[in-house]
């Protein structure tokens, strides 16, 4: 039996420009995004620093459902956290904002 061979690049199988760590932490992050409460923070986020009770009035969420997603965005490294007196304001980090135009690219 003949078989065709018919990819010529030189790349062998599992070596390509990411290391096995980074596509899992690729994945992890793509995971993290694939929760629409998720992605509706970050955007809601791109307009300016938020509060959790601001979110709350923007959202159906509960407090407790926010601060966790917001959690797991600043772990990684979407936004952050600045206290305001008695308040803590979320907001975008750069890796944030770039993150936010790459998805408007996507949508195009």
């Amino acid at each position: 039996m003949f078989i065709y061979k018919r990819c010529s690049c030189k790349v062998n199988p599992g070596k390509y420009d990411f290391t096995d760590k980074q596509v899992l932490g690729l994945e992890e992050k793509l995971k993290l995004l694939g929760v629409k409460a998720r992605l509706e923070l970050l955007l809601m986020l791109k307009e300016g620093p938020h509060c959790v009770c601001d979110l709350m009035t923007h959202t159906n969420l509960s407090q407790s459902l926010i601060s966790h997603h917001l959690s797991d965005l600043a772990s990684a490294g979407f936004i952050q956290s600045k206290k305001e007196g008695k308040f803590v304001e979320y907001e975008l980090t750069d890796k944030g904002e770039k993150l936010i135009n790459t998805l408007r690219e996507l949508d195009d």
